[in-house]
């Protein structure tokens, strides 16, 4: 199981990537969070791109059938976008929000993965 988790995660990371998805970071919480393993952080342009990127990962992560269905919270227009894949956490921000909540200080004792610039 810990090797289909981390399988998901590089695949999101590359799905943003992909997708146009900004400043991405995959952080590794093992022995940090008791909730998830991993976290993904991404940047979008705007909030259509926040929305269409939503969607993408939702649509394969419904694919692979590790999870049932991944869970999201926030919309779009309220700039940040979470998908729950169990054991990966998506964050999907504008540019404004990341910068408010700083997500990346709050869990710097996390490991830096990946990060796509």
């Amino acid at each position: 199981m810990p090797e289909e988790t981390l399988a998901l995660a590089r695949e999101i990371v590359e799905t943003l990537d992909e997708k146009k998805g900004e400043d991405i970071l995959l952080l590794d919480l093992h022995g940090v969070c008791s909730f998830t393993d991993y976290f993904v952080l991404c940047t979008c342009a705007s909030e259509r791109t926040l929305q269409a990127l939503a969607d993408e990962v939702t649509r394969r992560a419904k694919g692979r059938r590790v999870i049932p269905a991944p869970r999201r919270e926030g919309d779009a227009s309220s700039g940040w976008v979470l998908v729950d894949c169990g054991g990966v956490i998506l964050h999907l921000f504008t540019q404004a929000v990341r910068e408010y909540y700083r997500l990346e200080e709050l869990w710097r004792a996390g490991k830096v993965l990946v990060r796509v610039a």
